[in-house]
Order: structure tokens, then sequence, then C-alpha cells
């Protein structure tokens, strides 16, 4: 499995430290909440509320420079709008790797 990066966020921010520290801080604090609003959302058969769930995940996956999982995000969107939730564990893998990355992010 790919791992996260900072990559885009270095190069976003160039030498603006506070920049950084910002946008970091705005992952930290958004992220858990959406991945929790997407289980639930997931566990309460709700799946096309669980799309717009990805459909804002899928954005910080390309901020942390997990393309595979942004194209396996943007597939999995589409398939539960149509109410199809077998990608589920494939996604919550990602989710998890994110939250580890994002714990762990020294600023």
């Amino acid at each position: 499995m790919e791992q996260p990066n900072l990559n885009y966020i270095v190069e976003l921010a160039g030498n603006d430290k506070v920049f950084k520290k910002k946008f970091i801080d705005i992952l930290k604090c958004e992220f858990p909440n959406e991945k929790k609003e997407f289980l639930d959302n997931l566990n309460n058969n709700m799946p096309r509320a669980a799309s717009l769930n990805v459909h804002k995940i899928k954005h910080k996956i390309s901020v942390l420079g997990l393309e595979h999982g942004y194209e396996r995000a943007s597939v999995f969107e589409e398939e539960l709008r149509d109410g199809i939730t077998s990608m589920a564990e494939e996604f919550i893998a990602i989710l998890e790797c994110m939250d580890h990355f994002i714990k762990n992010i020294k600023v």
C-alpha cells in the first residue's frame, strides 16, 4: 500500500511555516470528523450520504500524495451513489493509513 506524505503541502507552503502549520492543523481537525461521519453513514446503510463523505475525503487523500488511493476513492464514490458498498474494506484501510499518518505529523 502506498504511504501518505507531506510533499504537496511542503511544495504549496514553500518557506511559509505558518501556512504549512495551519494546513496541517486543518487536516488534523477535519479528518477525524469526516472519517467518523463516513463510517456512521456506511454503518447506517446510507450509501448516498457516504458517497458525499468520500467526495470530501478524497481531496485529503490527494493532498497526502495517495494517487492510487484517490483513484480508488473516486471509483468507490461512484459505486456508493449506486448503493454498492463492496469497496468499503479497501477504502477503510486507506482511511486508517491516513489517520495514523495525520496523528503522527510533527509540525
